[in-house]
């Protein structure tokens, strides 16, 4: 009976530990497992680096699976190998929606929708939402590689459908709305890329807003009020610049992380993380951390690729476990 004591006696221990740990690190959790609940809002960052070619932040894509919807936003360098890390093929995504025609955002395009036409045998064109421009884009694309797609349909048999983009372009409001999921852009300051989106998307009683490339804008607050999750991008900064530097406009066409923090504090979302993380100087990138508490004090965390955030009525945060 002392020996089960004892035993018993650990075993709570053990339990209130983790528990205690739970609570001081919210919504962490360590796991590459996808979510299989259909109510669900689920968000992978597949890539959340800039145009700069680094391993360890793939170009700007972020994966939004909501219900039965699978939803990608920007399809940046690397997003197909990134989507394949997580077990989903090509042929799963429903749609995919652009926030402005920048090369990073795109490039990684050609290979989500060949290469994923391809292995994935998808037999239905894909619907491409984004700024006036996304049209001409695709069409060229399309004219660019005529002769691989003419052998993939008359050499591999890859369904010739599969091949085809749907391409609306799109103003400010709701732009997407199919099985209980909405998409609503607004359009953000990156000028002179006008115009360039942010997303807000809804389901189930939940709210995802992401930023886009911009500036501090009035308008995303506005769009981005009553959101669980707000996913940012930021600068990292050296602390002081002046316009003669030949950096100054990476800085000047995006958002500090000072200003980021007075954009968290108007908006309150429940969690708060920086993707898209340009970092000109190469500067330590925890310093993001120090600069946004400057003006926000309410939980955030810094993107990394394959990170995944469940919203729900908390918003829990599974980081990558490189098996």
């Amino acid at each position: 009976m002392k020996k089960f004591s004892s035993i018993l006696f650990f075993l709570i221990t053990a339990i209130l530990a983790s528990h205690q740990a739970d609570s001081q690190n919210p919504g962490k959790a360590n796991s590459n497992s996808m979510p299989a609940n259909g109510s669900v809002l689920s968000v992978s960052l597949l890539g959340t680096g800039t145009p700069k070619p680094i391993m360890e932040r793939f170009g700007p894509s972020i994966l939004v699976q909501a219900g039965s919807e699978t939803l990608l936003f920007d399809a940046g360098r690397g997003c197909l190998q990134r989507l394949r890390q997580l077990n989903l093929n090509y042929d799963k995504i429903d749609a995919l929606f652009l926030t402005h025609l920048h090369s990073d955002h795109i490039v990684g395009l050609p290979d989500l929708w060949l290469t994923g036409w391809l292995v994935s045998r998808r037999t239905n064109p894909l619907k491409v939402f984004g700024p006036a421009g996304t049209g001409s884009m695709t069409e060229n694309l399309q004219k660019a590689f005529a002769y691989d797609i003419r052998i993939r349909i008359e050499d591999d048999k890859a369904p010739a459908e599969g091949c085809n983009f749907l391409v609306k372009e799109i103003q400010q409001g709701i732009i997407y709305e199919k099985n209980g999921v909405k998409v609503i852009a607004f359009e953000v300051d990156h000028y002179p890329i006008v115009p360039a989106f942010g997303y807000r998307i809804e389901y189930n009683g939940h709210v995802v807003v992401l930023s886009g490339d911009t500036r501090y804008s009035e308008n995303l607050i506005k769009y981005a009020k009553g959101a669980d999750l707000l996913i940012h991008e930021v600068v990292v900064t050296p602390d002081t610049i002046n316009k003669a530097d030949p950096k100054y406009n990476v800085v000047a066409h995006h958002t500090t992380p000072e200003q980021a923090g007075k954009i968290f504090n108007e908006i309150k979302p429940k969690l708060a993380a920086y993707s898209h993380i340009a970092n000109p100087y190469d500067r330590n990138e925890q310093e993001l951390l120090k600069q946004t508490k400057v003006n926000y004090a309410g939980p955030m965390v810094i993107g990394q690729d394959l990170m995944r955030f469940t919203v729900g009525d908390t918003v829990s945060v599974v980081e990558w476990q490189n098996k």
